[in-house]
This record gives structure tokens, sequence and C-alpha cells, in this order.
């Protein structure tokens, strides 16, 4: 983290496959410690050492340094939570804000997490069910009766939307597409980049380049960088500093 908030340390940090509360992204990492899951604490950990840093510049008072710093502390949850649901409502489409939009979002995450459903294509299929077709989804999971509840669920839940209510089919589809990614830099094609690259072939490198220039596009030509790994493709060792 930086005191910016930008990130700097890409690594295999930023994108998953299948999707796992517990996926940790560097191999060192073997209690979990910066698990996905995780994240969230860990953002309020470190801000808290910043803050141990910084309470001589907060006041001259250290109690009154420590009251101020702690006052900031305990609104981190709660933002957190709020930027949090607000990206998964436009993952799914939602319009209005509503309070129970964080339990179909769990919801979501529960099925996907039960199936190791991948991540990427989970939110880029729903542009598909929002136009009635849902057998591409459905085939991403291995309990298809619940998620077919869920469907029903979450376009219930659109058509809530005062906004939402007003829009076709088409458009909701083409909002969900321009938040959800078709394409992402998979590890596995990374690694295929990296060790051609090696050998003096640039040429996935640079294929890969040109796909993630337009991630939100269906290209049929890169269809296939959009695939997840096979269990031989998987990249098992990874570093948070490559």
């Amino acid at each position: 983290m930086t005191i910016s908030g930008e990130t700097i340390d890409f690594g295999p940090c930023a994108f998953m496959d299948e999707y796992d509360q517990m996926k940790v992204f560097s191999s060192i990492d073997q209690g979990g410690r910066y698990a996905y899951r995780n994240q969230p604490g860990i953002g309020q950990w470190n801000i808290a050492r910043l803050a141990e840093c910084l309470l001589p510049l907060i006041d001259e008072d250290e109690e009154r340094a420590v009251e101020k710093a702690n006052g900031v502390l305990k609104a981190f949850g709660e933002r957190f939570q709020s930027a949090w649901l607000d990206t998964f409502r436009d993952k799914l489409g939602l319009v209005e804000k509503r309070e129970d939009d964080g339990d179909l979002v769990q919801a979501l995450l529960a099925e996907m997490q039960r199936s190791s459903a991948d991540f990427t294509r989970v939110f880029r299929s729903l542009s598909e069910v929002a136009q009635g077709r849902t057998a591409s989804f459905l085939d991403l999971f291995s309990t298809p009766e619940t998620v077919a509840e869920w469907i029903a669920a979450w376009r219930n839940r659109l058509a809530q939307d005062a906004e939402g209510a007003a829009r076709s089919a088409g458009e909701i589809a083409r909002a969900l597409d321009a938040v959800n990614p078709a394409i992402i830099p998979r590890n596995h094609r990374i690694e295929e980049a990296i060790l051609a690259a090696n050998d003096g072939d640039l040429k996935p490198f640079v294929r890969l380049v040109e796909a993630l220039e337009t991630p939100f596009e269906d290209r049929p030509e890169f269809a296939d960088l959009a695939d997840p790994p096979q269990p031989e493709q998987r990249v098992l060792r990874t570093f948070c500093g490559t």
C-alpha cells in the first residue's frame, strides 16, 4: 500500500481465476495472512501502523493524537464496505442502493466458492442472463439448481430499480459488459508470454498486450485468452513482487 492509495505491487494480486475467499497471491504466505478474504483487515492494520508513525504530527498531545487517529481507523471498515458494495452493485447492474444488496452479492459469492467458479466468467456471463440466456452461466456452477434460485432473486432485484425498470434487457446487458471484463491478464497467459520472450519470441506478449487494450470487448481473435487455465496450466508458485 502507498499513502496515495495507488497499487504499485501487482504480481498476481489483482486477479484470480476460480473464486476462493482464502486465495493467497504469494507462495510464501502459507498462513493466509494476506488471503483475499483478509485483505480489508490487513488494509486497516497497515493504516494503523501508519497512524502510529504520524502521531507526533497529528497533535502535540499524544492522547489527543491517538483519539483523532482512532476516529479515522474506526471509520475504515464502514467506508471500505460501502465502496466494496458499490463496486459489486455495478457488477450486478444495480442502479439504486438497497439494504439487502449485500445479501444478494454474498449469496452469489457463496455459490461461486462452492463451485470454484471462475470469477471473471461468472460476472461476464451475467449479460447473457439479463437477455434470457442462462445456459452458459449455469454451466459455470456445480449446483445449477440453487444458482437458478439466485438468478430469480437477481432479476427481481433488477425490476425493483426505478431506473432499472425502464431499461431494456439489451441496455442492462451493455451496462454489465461495460464493467465486467471479457479478458484479464491471467497468470498462465503471462507465464506463457514470459517463457516465450525468454526464448526470443515476443509474439505472445504483443498479442496479450493488444487484447488487454480493450478488455471489455468480445473480440473473436482473442477468445482463447479469456479461457481459464486447465489444471496443467495453473501457475502454482506466485510471488507478490513479480
